[in-house]
């Protein structure tokens, strides 16, 4: 295990997952990265028509609300790197839908290992949407460390 890809989002747990894979990196002697993903968020300025007499997506989009998001991206991730305490932590931000960049990252990165949280969803909400971890665990080229997250 050369290279540990530790993929985060804003959820306070991320805190364990950061720790938990940073140490497991330093016990492997791996290099780190830690990832954050942001979503899609151009579908906000996308105007539908009115249907079934819902018309609260005929919204005025504002470009720099993108921008903005990417800058909260940004400040989040740099916090978290600095965190750690390593100056060798490196960093990246993708944007798009979360399980396709994680692996589209691991694999431009040559990561060895993907560590990330499961968090607890719903069963609908699985069977509706899937999960970021069960993408990643279906189409990964590499292991995954998952660290279970409970929602208290």
């Amino acid at each position: 295990m050369k290279k540990v890809l530790i993929a985060i989002d804003y959820n306070p747990a991320s805190e364990e997952v950061v720790n938990k894979g940073y140490q497991l990196a330093k016990t492997l002697g791996a290099e780190v990265c830690l990832m954050h993903v942001i979503s899609n968020l151009q579908y906000y300025g996308i105007q539908y028509p009115t249907f079934m007499g819902y018309d609260a997506m005929n919204i005025n989009y504002d470009p720099s609300f993108q921008e903005e998001m990417k800058g909260v991206a940004r400040d989040f991730l740099q916090t978290a790197t600095a965190n750690i305490g390593d100056p060798k932590v490196e960093s990246h931000i993708a944007e798009g839908d979360t399980a396709d960049e994680i692996l589209d990252y691991a694999d431009q990165w040559n990561a060895s290992l993907i560590v990330m949280g499961t968090h607890s969803h719903s069963k609908l909400e699985k069977i509706l949407m899937g999960t970021v971890a069960s993408s990643v665990l279906e189409n990964t080229k590499v292991p995954v460390f998952m660290v279970p997250i409970k929602e208290e």
